[in-house]
C-alpha cells in the first residue's frame, strides 16, 4: 500500500476508534509498526484521525451543555444515572476549568488513557477550555501514545 493509501485508511480508523469505543486505534498502531514501511504515516494520520473524533465529542459537548443543563433542571436527576456520570465528569470538569491543569489533564488522558479521554473530551468541552488547546494536547497525547506502542515492533 503507498504512503497515501496507508494515511489515508490511518485517519479512518482513527476517526471511527475515537467515535466507536468497540475500535481499537492502539491495535492499529501496533499492526501498523509489523509492516515499518511508512510507521510514521500511519501513526501521524492515526493521531490525526482520533484527534478529529475527539474535537466532535468537545464540540458536541460545548454546544450541547446549555441544552442538557437545562433538560436535566426540568426533568431532576435521575438517581443511579446522574451519580454515575457525576463520578467520572465532576472531578475532571474541575481539573478542566483551571488553566494550568487543563492542557496537562488533556495531554496525560490522551497519551495514558486514565482519565478516558472520550470523558475528558466531553468534560472539557463543558468545561470551556480552548478549542486548539484540547487539539493540541489531544494530538500530542494521541502521537506520544501510538508511537511507543509502535517502537517496539519497529525496533524489532
Amino acid at each position: 500500500m503507498s504512503g497515501l493509501a496507508e494515511a489515508a485508511v490511518a485517519l479512518g480508523y482513527g476517526l471511527a476508534s475515537a467515535l466507536v469505543p468497540v475500535v481499537n486505534a492502539e491495535a492499529y498502531a501496533v499492526v501498523a509498526g509489523q509492516r515499518a514501511g511508512h510507521a510514521l504515516v500511519a501513526v501521524v494520520a492515526l493521531a490525526l484521525g482520533q484527534t478529529a473524533g475527539k474535537l466532535l465529542l468537545f464540540e458536541s459537548a460545548r454546544r450541547g451543555s446549555g441544552r442538557l443543563a437545562r433538560r436535566v433542571a426540568k426533568r431532576g436527576k435521575s438517581g443511579r444515572a446522574a451519580a454515575r456520570a457525576a463520578r467520572w465528569t465532576e472531578p475532571i470538569r474541575r481539573w478542566l476549568s483551571r488553566r494550568r491543569t487543563a492542557v496537562p489533564t488533556v495531554l496525560v488522558s490522551a497519551a495514558v488513557g486514565l482519565p478516558p479521554l472520550a470523558v475528558v473530551s466531553l468534560a472539557a468541552g463543558t468545561a470551556g477550555l480552548r478549542r486548539w488547546e484540547f487539539a493540541v494536547a489531544c494530538l500530542s497525547g494521541r502521537v506520544i501514545r501510538f508511537a511507543l506502542l509502535l517502537l517496539p515492533a519497529v525496533l524489532a
